[in-house]
């Protein structure tokens, strides 16, 4: 990792823990830089990283501030990487496999319409790789990311592809939570192969109810890491 890289990621992680809060400014260039034991230009670039992403702004006169939550990309793969080094925020955590709920079950569907020999070919190597490496290893959270990966670009349908870096990292980084978090590992294998299943037979309902299973068994295992709050209640 580069110098600048590092310092993004050391400043985007204490953004996001709530060390600088929305609104907080980060002080003068020159201090700033000192304090961290890195170059003027070291640091200037890790701030574009992080304006880029949303976390911070920089205005002539005003100095670099953290910007409002509702502008941070809680969607970048770098910032949820940041996010589950340390405890993440159990609202989004929960808000992360709604999204995913969302998005994973219908591309399962439409792959289970549109894939092809090959998609079925990369979906069968990542579930064999899973089984082989487990999940604790740096290999079997490949495998996961990669089963997911092809999931999305078997669908046939480019925004969900494109969607692909984004769901990746959130079963990648969840994935590292449980296992530092020491929550006794649930072989999520069984979940993955119905999955598999439906697809290969070409039965899109159930591709979708198989996804649909996995990602809720997925967040009921992050339950014993930290107390999720209840679902916003409906208007009556």
């Amino acid at each position: 990792m580069r110098l600048h890289q590092s310092i993004a990621q050391r400043l985007g992680t204490a953004i996001l823990c709530g060390e600088h809060a929305p609104g907080a400014h980060l002080g003068g260039e020159i201090e700033a830089a000192e304090a961290l034991g890195v170059s003027r230009t070291a640091y200037r670039e890790g701030l574009r990283i992080l304006i880029a992403k949303g976390l911070l702004e920089s205005r002539p006169r005003a100095g670099t501030q953290v910007t409002p939550r509702a502008r941070w990309n809680l969607l970048d793969p770098d910032v949820l990487a940041w996010m589950f080094s340390s405890t993440p925020d159990p609202v989004f955590t929960r808000d992360l496999f709604e999204l995913r709920g969302v998005i994973e079950p219908a591309a399962a569907a439409l792959a289970a319409a549109r894939r092809s020999e090959g998609d079925l070919a990369a979906m069968h190597a990542a579930l064999d790789a899973m089984r082989v490496e487990g999940l604790a290893s740096e290999a079997g959270q490949a495998a996961d990311r990669a089963f997911h990966d092809t999931l999305l670009r078997a669908s046939g349908n480019e925004a969900l592809a494109a969607l692909s870096s984004t769901v990746g990292a959130a079963v990648q980084w969840t994935t590292r939570f449980k296992q530092r978090a020491h929550v006794t590992p649930r072989d999520p294998l069984p979940e993955h192969l119905g999955v598999f299943d439906a697809i290969a037979a070409g039965d899109g309902l159930a591709a979708a109810a198989a996804m649909r299973t996995l990602v809720d068994l997925a967040l009921a295992d992050m339950a014993p890491g930290f107390a999720f709050p209840e679902s916003p209640a409906k208007d009556p």
